[in-house]
């Protein structure tokens, strides 16, 4: 009787455990009301993961500082595979939720703080000056693109609940991005050679190209070139008047001027060393 009551009494906590899996890949959707942007969960969850970020990109690119391009090459490569790792698993998760694929036209890796997801593959696996120009690129935006898709992220906390795998998902990914970055410049694995700035530039280009391809096939709105959505691009909309072209054309000026004023910024403060 007693190994009987016991196995009763197992069976709702396994229970309770299953729905509380199924309620944080949202199956068969959130039962919780999001707690929102800037809610006391979504700063308490993005500065864990920010600190996380910011403590790992320090320790371990100071340690490695000294190591060979070998050895830090090995931790981009497993930053690489988590990234892409925890993307497909949030990917298939949607995919059971949305009885299909083909969400994955709005899931495409095509926004700012989403090409990490390829351009660190590249970084880890290529070779030459394809290598030195993906790593200077990941260098440039993954910071860029944690705190933009983490702090940034205001639609996602306001549609999803902070612990659901919408958010913790995205969350991860944009952190390992701003960590890789951390550690590219920290160990040193960051070239940023002017022979290389071509090719810095043929890779952001190569993204919005696609960006817009996908966007004319799709009607979406990645790189946020068809219309600003609330995002500071709004001030480009008004300066632009609202004129599709200017406006697209402005979106990928900006991407442009960012990096040659990264560029700039790291030569002013590295001239010494440089010269050194």
């Amino acid at each position: 009787m007693l190994l009987f009551a016991s196995v009763r009494s197992k069976v709702p906590a396994r229970h309770d455990q299953e729905e509380k899996m199924k309620e944080f890949f949202g199956i068969p959707e959130y039962t919780r009301t999001p707690e929102g942007a800037f809610s006391w969960q979504h700063i308490a969850f993005v500065g864990s993961l920010l600190a996380i970020m910011i403590i790992l990109g320090i320790v371990l690119g100071l340690k490695y500082r000294r190591k060979p391009m070998k050895s830090k090459n090995r931790v981009i490569i497993i930053a690489a595979i988590l990234i892409d790792a925890v993307e497909i698993i949030k990917l298939v998760s949607f995919g059971i939720n949305a009885g299909g694929f083909s969400f994955l036209r709005t899931n495409l890796p095509l926004f700012l703080c989403s090409i990490q997801l390829i351009a660190l593959p590249v970084a880890a696996f290529s070779r030459g000056r394809l290598k030195e120009a993906s790593l200077d690129f990941v260098f440039i935006f993954g910071l860029l693109g944690a705190i933009a898709g983490t702090v940034g992220a205001i639609q996602n906390y306001n549609a999803y609940p902070v612990l659901g795998i919408h958010n913790v998902a995205s969350g991860i990914t944009h952190s390992i991005a701003g960590f890789s970055s951390l550690f590219i410049g920290i160990s040193g694995m960051a070239s940023m050679k002017k022979k290389n700035i071509p090719i810095v530039y043929a890779i952001l280009l190569f993204f919005c190209a696609a960006a817009y391809i996908a966007n004319k096939i799709f009607d979406y709105n990645y790189m946020f070139l068809v219309r600003d959505d609330g995002t500071p691009y709004s001030i480009l909309t008004g300066l632009t008047c609202g004129n599709q072209v200017l406006y697209t054309a402005g979106v990928v000026v900006l991407f442009l001027v960012y990096v040659a004023l990264f560029y700039l910024i790291y030569y002013f403060f590295t001239r010494k060393k440089r010269k050194d």
